[in-house]
């Protein structure tokens, strides 16, 4: 690995890595202080993002790392996983991913809609119902 290519990511990391790291515990419902699949995710996407590192020249690796993150927490996220607590924790696996990718992270409908492949509608209707949701203890 070349020095500028590992200073260039290690930086990366250093800037990115906390806001990451607190989409991956929102993601899995973890708590900050226990969430070890959390950080699992977090290792995933960077390793993911490493590996193209080179070639996010017109790309925002940050941006890169996030789609990662989801792309990751989608594809394990069929497995149950009791939940742990935190604020998402009584959201289903997709809510929580459409919570945190359009309110914590800030990605358009559109964006999101093309990310999970479902139509804007659809990402419309899981953003409300999970937002409901979390103002509304107790309603699952």
């Amino acid at each position: 690995m070349s020095s500028n290519r590992a200073r260039g990511f290690e930086s990366f990391v250093a800037g990115a890595g906390g806001r990451l790291l607190h989409a991956a515990t929102l993601l899995t419902a973890e708590t900050a202080d226990r969430n070890p699949r959390a950080r699992d995710l977090l290792v995933s996407a960077l390793a993911r993002t490493y590996a193209v590192w080179d070639q996010l020249r017109d790309e925002d690796p940050y941006d890169h790392a996030r789609r990662e993150l989801a792309a990751r927490f989608a594809l394990g996220s069929w497995r149950f996983h009791p939940p742990r607590g935190g604020p998402l924790g009584a959201l289903r696996p997709r809510e929580r991913l459409v919570l945190v990718l359009r309110l914590y992270e800030g990605v358009p409908e559109e964006q999101t809609a093309a990310l999970l492949g479902l139509s804007t509608e659809r990402i419309h209707t899981i953003c409300r119902r999970a937002v409901t949701a979390v103002h509304t203890p107790g309603a699952r």
